[in-house]
């Protein structure tokens, strides 16, 4: 959704429904699946069975992009409130969202260390503004991030590098 959202702007409320339509049949499976296994007379499945992470939402860090005008809202605004109905809407879905810097292939090298700030409201803008991520290294994460149990529940900016001013 947020490379969607960056090339074209106008489909935020796309986005948020998608999300919403996303989030609710993996409630809905999920739900099916204990009903199925409680029904059959078997053990009633964990909702932490496997895997810690059942969804990563990929938004964007606060200081990644200026804010600007879309017809269907301010684009920051639509990212939070991606982020909060995951959070207040579907309790019940184990998650964590990844807010990647700003993407830069020219001068931000592959393959460097995941930096993750938990305390990013609190951070010094200026610091923030120049934070980067290679687009492989974001996805990199996005994958990680489903198995990796430090990040259950917590919403964290990511990046690699600090580039420009």
């Amino acid at each position: 959704f947020l490379f969607r959202a960056v090339a074209a702007p106008t489909k935020g409320r796309v986005e948020i429904e998608g999300l919403q339509n996303i989030l609710g049949g993996l409630k809905n499976g999920k739900q099916n699946k204990r009903w199925n296994m409680e029904r059959e007379g078997g053990q009633s499945v964990s909702p932490k069975s496997n895997n810690p992470i059942s969804f990563v939402l990929v938004s964007v860090a606060e200081d990644a992009f200026d804010d600007f005008t879309t017809p269907l809202g301010d684009f920051k605004a639509l990212k939070r409130d991606g982020e909060r109905i995951l959070r207040e809407e579907f309790p019940s879905i184990s998650h964590c969202i990844l807010q990647m810097a700003r993407y830069d292939e020219n001068f931000v090298d592959e393959d460097l260390d995941i930096q993750f700030d938990e305390n990013a409201a609190t951070d010094d803008g200026v610091e923030k503004r120049r934070r980067r991520i290679n687009r492989r290294d974001a996805a990199r994460i996005a994958v990680e991030a489903l198995t990796d149990e430090n990040l259950l529940g917590k919403k964290v900016e990511v990046y690699t590098a600090l580039r420009g001013r």
